[in-house]
């Protein structure tokens, strides 16, 4: 699979899984997701996606420390309906970093690793997203802005053009180019920036 570079330049997450350690799936549980996986997940690479992930990986870096984070014990509950915006992607996302799903996870083992009720809607919290650490209670909310980080502009019109099929093979890679750029300033050189990425501990 070819990928832009910048994909592997991304800081990797890394976390523990207690089930996937129980039945062997890896080495004492750890698991390492990469942007890479993000982008297999959606289809794509794009602001949402990429905002998906990095609010992902700050939010349990402020949770957690120095310590691995545990999947599958965190919960995540999210200020907007699933159908509203981009935030079902996002969720998706989420859901497969932390381990945490609504109704349709998996159902535990004898009252261990369920993975369901974790994953929340609709939520009366005052940015975009809020995990909490099951064991503590300690709570990180964050939100992304990813429209503060100004893309080319020649984006919108090669945009317009490639999708009334109109385009020339060169709009194409330009386009391309053009949007995975943005991408690429968002998470790499805007990724600690709090005019894109909010990140505050919950009371």
């Amino acid at each position: 699979m070819k990928y832009p570079d910048f994909f592997d330049a991304v800081p990797r997450l890394k976390l523990r899984d207690p089930l996937a350690e129980f039945l062997g799936a890896c080495n004492e549980g750890v698991i390492e997701y990469g942007y890479i996986d993000a982008v297999k997940l959606a289809g794509h690479s794009c602001p949402t996606v990429a905002s998906a992930y990095w609010m992902t990986r700050q939010a349990l870096g402020a949770l957690y420390g120095a310590e691995l984070p545990e999947r599958g014990a965190i919960r995540v509950e999210f200020r907007e309906d699933r159908l509203s915006g981009v935030t079902g992607v996002i969720a998706n996302v989420v859901s497969m970093l932390t381990g945490a799903t609504h109704d349709t996870g998996f159902k535990g083992l004898a009252g261990r690793f369920d993975r369901r009720q974790l994953l929340f809607f609709n939520a009366d919290v005052p940015l975009e997203i809020r995990f909490m650490r099951t064991d503590t209670g300690d709570k990180i909310d964050v939100a992304a802005n990813p429209q503060a980080v100004a893309g080319d502009p020649d984006t919108a019109p090669l945009m317009r053009r490639c999708l009334s099929e109109d385009a020339s093979a060169e709009d194409r890679r330009r386009f391309a180019t053009a949007w995975q750029d943005r991408v690429r300033c968002i998470l790499l050189e805007r990724g600690d920036d709090p005019a894109v990425f909010i990140v505050c501990r919950a009371s």
